[in-house]
């Protein structure tokens, strides 16, 4: 019989984590926790320590934590990091314990916490500034940004991302007027949301490259893949380089978008007391997404189409995928974001792989 008891430690936290992002992020943010405690060895070993360590003296676990949010307030004061991210590693540390059943006084601890500005200060790129990123000579980077301006999906949805969940949608004419995205698929957090006609034409001609060079594409294939050797090849070897494709993964992306932003110019060194860059990587996209969505579109649809909670209004609001569709395809949310990209849609920009 299954005993749930002897679950590890880790295994239990991370089957507290529902969503795909906090099982990204909130493992990185527990061990913050520990490598404060000087816990030896990797995260599984360290956590059970702790959790061996807290179970002879709860105090010493409480104190312990107490004073991690101490050093980190001490760190805000130097301007190393935002107070958001030390409720962020605050969350992390009590779902493990909470998982574990690990009786702590919660409302004691969380006294500690800072009250203070929770949302970044942090903007939107410009649509000039995206221009610029997008000429980086890598033919997947087009795509990439593309689908995350248009569709504001977070960059851990790319892990999910296969061929079959991007569906085009064409009017009576036949013309693509969109394309359907299934977010998360077969995930408990799966939604949907659409791009538009230009980042859905930069991914399929990411995907013709791709066969191009021998890869056979199915509906199971990655989104996104590895890159190969496409020059100085010896007549005949051109089939063959592409037909192990490899998963490109949100770390990947996310690498990759840190480089062709500092390259093209779009990044620079923070001055002394700076603590961040005027917008994200990744996030600044659906920053993007959503500064330029909630001009057109009714602001329930925005939230819908970005995955977001809509508490009780879910029960009652049912828009249909086509109502939301038309409100994103309307022309004057087309006139509006295609902007950023309808001048590069026609014009040749050189790439290398």
């Amino acid at each position: 019989m299954y005993n749930i008891e002897e679950k590890d430690p880790m295994d239990l936290f991370r089957y507290g984590l529902r969503a795909p992002d906090t099982r990204r992020q909130y493992p990185r943010r527990f061990q913050y926790f520990l490598d404060f405690l000087k816990m030896p060895g990797i995260l599984e070993d360290q956590a059970k320590q702790f959790i061996s360590n807290a179970r002879i003296d709860p105090q010493w676990a409480q104190q312990s934590l107490m004073s991690f949010i101490e050093f980190q307030k001490e760190r805000v004061a130097r301007g190393e990091i935002a107070e958001p991210t030390i409720t962020n590693y605050y969350k992390a540390t009590k779902l493990f314990c909470v998982m574990n059943d690990l009786l702590l006084n919660w409302k004691k601890i969380s006294r500690g916490l800072p009250i203070g500005r929770r949302a970044a200060n942090d903007r939107a790129p410009s649509i000039e500034e995206i221009q610029k990123l997008i000429e980086y000579p890598d033919r997947r980077l087009k795509a990439i940004v593309f689908t995350m301006i248009s569709s504001g999906i977070r960059i851990g949805a790319w892990d999910y991302l296969r061929w079959k969940d991007i569906i085009p949608a064409s009017d009576t004419n036949g013309e693509i007027i969109a394309a359907r995205v299934r977010v998360y698929a077969d995930d408990s957090e799966q939604y949907y949301t659409f791009i538009t006609p230009e980042a859905y034409a930069s991914l399929k001609d990411w995907i013709d490259f791709r066969i191009s060079y021998g890869e056979k594409i199915n509906a199971d294939s990655w989104v996104m893949r590895d890159i190969w050797q496409t020059t100085n090849m010896k007549y005949g070897a051109r089939l063959g380089l592409a037909t192990f494709p490899k998963k490109l993964k949100s770390s990947g992306i996310k690498r990759l978008l840190e480089r062709a932003l500092w390259e093209q110019g779009l990044r620079h060194t923070l001055k002394e007391k700076e603590r961040r860059h005027e917008w994200k990587a990744a996030h600044g996209f659906r920053k993007f997404y959503k500064t330029h969505a909630e001009q057109v579109m009714k602001p329930i649809n925005v939230e819908i189409t970005m995955g977001h909670e809509i508490g009780v209004s879910s029960s009652y609001y049912k828009p249909t995928e086509r109502e939301v569709l038309e409100s994103e395809s309307s022309a004057i949310a087309y006139d509006k974001r295609r902007k950023y990209c309808a001048s590069e849609t026609d014009k040749g920009v050189d790439r290398k792989n």
